[in-house]
């Protein structure tokens, strides 16, 4: 088998009550937190990809800020490595309330509730990818050359 890592986003966004936007879904049969992320399409622009994302499984409009970075992980589950582009992204408003299949509500919640949520997290790095936004990692987007653009 040949070795195919998959390329995704994934949005950090903050309201001013300081709260996080995180998606309730299902993957693998279980229920499951995590930021608006999912894989960038074949041609697509990466911070193109980034609005689609979130629009898709959160409605809402979001306009990325800056980068935070690129975070490696191979998933237990599906033996599956992912490079996930992390933005920080300004959510700008709601105009949906149509979402993805298998996407169970957004939810916006603080830095607690999202520690106590634990194993409900997809993978361990929603909780890394917020801290490190939290201790002020920012990055322009122009440090990500993207041809698509």
């Amino acid at each position: 088998m040949t070795w195919k890592p998959h390329a995704t986003v994934a949005v950090i966004a903050e309201d001013e009550q300081g709260r996080f936007l995180l998606v309730e879904e299902e993957s693998h049969g279980k229920v499951v937190f995590n930021q608006p992320a999912g894989h960038i399409e074949e041609g697509e622009a990466i911070l193109d990809a980034v609005r689609r994302e979130a629009l898709e499984e959160t409605g809402w409009q979001v306009e990325p800020e800056s980068f935070l970075g690129v975070y490696t992980y191979k998933a237990p589950a599906n033996g599956v490595t992912y490079y996930r582009f992390c933005y920080a992204a300004k959510a700008v408003r709601q105009i949906t309330t149509e979402l993805d299949t298998g996407i169970i509500a957004p939810h916006w919640l603080t830095l607690d509730e999202i520690r106590n949520l634990g194993t409900r997290l997809r993978s361990p790095l929603v909780l890394q990818c917020i801290e490190d936004y939290r201790n002020g990692r920012r990055f322009p987007l122009e440090v990500v050359v993207d041809g698509q653009t």
